[in-house]
């Protein structure tokens, strides 16, 4: 249960699904920052950013960061807006810290060959432990829009209590990669009690290829009663092993952009890599034990139930439920148009107007009201 060294290897098939969500977010979330007025600067942290590139030189965390953000090259200069990126990468226990030396030519290289980015980004690298590192960056990471990569190294790498401390903060949306299979193996341990602790008992009545969910509702728990910050999964499965992605944000646009990603990715569940419920048995099971609704069709009954039973009453509270459930707004739109086709529900607007952009941007309200 040790460090372990997560780039003696090419990047194999789950590293590099959870690097492209890690690089789709990015892609997401420089362009709201950046566009916006009164923004100067924003910040990147990267705390186990590897070496830039694996043995077969595909990108890594720093350098798909890098090329996302030269993507929005003209935008930071029409804004006027700085970019800093914290890069960390430090190997316990070595002398020759050969990764973090190849991390800055990696990055530096990038850099060099477009010195009209180097205007407006600044790369500082650190050799640091994280534990140090994180207390010594969190004023930053409170001070300005930032977003925060972690990349689970070890036992003590996935404490609560760094999760406490990015809940504190306004403007930070993070990605915590998390080996969930090592919860599943060591979870009642006292080392691991110490860093993380939660209910392994219901961790294992929900069964292993839930534990990601599982460990994530759990940490939903550890967060204080009026916390704003939400937490998303998204499972990664690799041989009989399971990893994922914890996602957080305060912001609904936020999440929003996060769980449109997810469901770009896997159209079934939204939040993992596999048919994590068994959706693919679906036809068969109903022929034989009856009905059995697919996650969507699921959300999708749970939304007809609330609006008929005006516990859901306005596109307001119907997003609300929906982000809270870890759906995307196209599965409720469709559930509200198909109650209005019906005859059971009427809307004065040709819309449901269940988008972030016209609850949160526009600020347009619609009413549902049930045809008696």
């Amino acid at each position: 249960m040790a460090y372990k060294d997560l780039h003696d290897q090419p990047f194999d098939e789950t590293t590099i699904v959870k690097l492209e969500i890690f690089q789709d977010y990015a892609q997401a979330w420089i362009p709201t920052f950046v566009m916006q007025d009164h923004v100067e600067e924003i910040h990147i942290f990267d705390f186990f950013a590897g070496t830039g590139y694996d043995k077969n030189g595909v990108p890594g965390s720093p350098v798909r960061l890098l090329n996302k953000i030269q993507e929005q090259k003209g935008h930071l200069f029409q804004k006027q807006v700085k970019v800093v990126v914290h890069l960390n990468e430090f190997e316990p226990n070595k002398k020759n810290q050969k990764k973090y030396e190849q991390l800055k030519k990696s990055c530096s290289g990038f850099m060099n060959n477009d010195k009209n980015l180097e205007r407006k980004v600044t790369l500082k690298f650190y050799n640091e432990d994280f534990e140090t590192l994180f207390s010594k960056l969190l004023p930053e990471i409170k001070q300005y829009p930032s977003l925060v990569y972690l990349d689970q190294n070890g036992i003590k790498f996935i404490a609560t209590k760094y999760f406490l401390e990015l809940e504190k903060t306004s403007q930070t949306d993070f990605l915590y990669f998390v080996s969930s299979s090592y919860l599943w193996r060591f979870g009642h341990s006292d080392e691991f009690k110490a860093h993380f602790n939660i209910d392994m008992d219901l961790v294992k009545k929900q069964g292993y290829e839930q534990i990601h969910r599982t460990v994530t509702q759990e940490l939903r728990k550890k967060l204080p009663t009026n916390t704003r910050l939400k937490l998303y999964p998204f499972s990664l499965k690799k041989g009989t092993n399971i990893y994922g992605i914890i996602f957080g944000a305060s912001h609904p646009r936020a999440v929003d952009k996060f769980l449109d990603i997810g469901w770009k990715r896997n159209g079934e569940n939204g939040d993992a890599n596999f048919d994590i419920d068994n959706e693919a048995q679906i036809a068969q099971l109903d022929a034989f034990t009856g009905q059995r609704l697919s996650k969507i069709d699921s959300f999708k009954k749970e939304v007809e139930k609330k609006v008929l039973n005006k516990e859901i009453r306005n596109n307001t509270e119907l997003l609300d439920f929906t982000y809270e459930a870890g759906h995307i707004p196209k599965h409720a739109a469709d559930c509200v148009r198909e109650l209005k086709k019906v005859g059971k529900l009427i809307y004065e607007s040709r819309s449901p107007l269940v988008t972030y952009d016209n609850v949160h941007k526009y600020h347009k309200k619609v009413q549902y009201l049930i045809n008696k």
